[in-house]
């Protein structure tokens, strides 16, 4: 069984860690790891799930969570979906948003 690692509490706050399920809570864990994470979490989230899982989660399942420069740093750099024309919008939070 994979445990998650204790450290990401800090960016998985809205679940206590014992209470998450991998399968279940897998598209909060992608989001929040992806835009929060350090790159050790970053690597650890993509030992747990397949490369192509956290691409569609990313694509299909958008939370508007991230920064302008996150999303584009997680589209563009670590999920490598430079190709793909993937609507900001659905991804960026407004505060975020420069007017």
């Amino acid at each position: 069984m994979i445990k998650i690692p204790s450290k990401l509490q800090g960016i998985l706050w809205s679940v206590p860690l014992n209470k998450i399920d991998l399968k279940v809570h897998k598209s909060y864990l992608t989001h929040q790891i992806l835009m929060f994470g350090s790159f050790d979490d970053i690597k650890w989230l993509f030992n747990v799930y397949p490369n192509n899982d956290i691409k569609s989660i990313f694509i299909d399942k958008p939370q508007k969570i991230y920064t302008p420069e996150g999303f584009n740093f997680v589209k563009n750099f670590v999920l490598n979906l430079k190709d793909q024309n993937i609507p900001p919008k659905n991804y960026v939070n407004v505060i975020h948003s420069k007017s």
